[in-house]
């Protein structure tokens, strides 16, 4: 289990579906240490707070496992071609991470990093920038069914992450799956 990249951006402008909207979900990975706070990660923003950031989502991260999924899906709506690799970032993700996906972590689950201490949180519930970052209009609801939703992290202990830290995944109280709560959320429970 490592971190893959570490990503950040800034809120802009951007026009979604005829509409100049304020989002921050283009996100950019970065090299070398980056400081992580209890609001996040250095240099990241988040356009919605209603939504997006605070103590309990500071830091989202996302499975580089699901990646062939998307890289699939965007050929197949004509977004981009087949070898096309996703870009760290681009769902949103400040951490793209290697070897944890929903269905393996618990909400209370503690990452430990080199540098600093995250907790999982709680799914992310996608919204319909989502589908503007991916290029096609069934993304969002494309997270929702596949359950390949990531998750977010809040701060224990704040220092610095970077690519290539190991994450040793300590157990939290083993009460909530993430893959369970999310599909709970979300009207999707099998």
């Amino acid at each position: 289990m490592k971190v893959i990249a570490v990503s950040v951006g800034r809120a802009v402008r951007h026009n979604i579906k005829n509409f100049i909207e304020l989002t921050a979900i283009d996100k950019n990975a970065v090299d070398g240490p980056v400081a992580v706070r209890p609001l996040g990660l250095e240099g990241d923003e988040q356009a919605d707070l209603t939504l997006h950031g605070g103590l309990s989502k500071a830091v989202y991260a996302y499975p580089i496992e699901h990646h062939a999924f998307w890289r699939t899906v965007r050929a197949q709506a004509r977004v981009s071609p087949w070898a096309t690799p996703l870009r760290p970032g681009s769902l949103g993700e400040n951490l793209t991470l290697e070897g944890l996906t929903e269905d393996r972590l618990w909400i209370g689950d503690r990452l430990c990093l080199p540098g600093c201490v995250l907790v999982v949180s709680e799914p992310r519930r996608p919204c319909h920038k989502l589908n503007a970052a991916l290029g096609f209009d069934h993304a969002a609801k494309l997270m929702i069914e596949s359950g390949y939703c990531g998750f977010y992290l809040a701060v224990l202990e704040g220092g610095t992450l970077q690519a290539g830290d190991p994450i040793e995944l300590r157990p939290g109280p083993r009460e909530v799956n993430l893959r369970e709560l999310f599909r709970a959320r979300t009207g999707t429970a099998r």
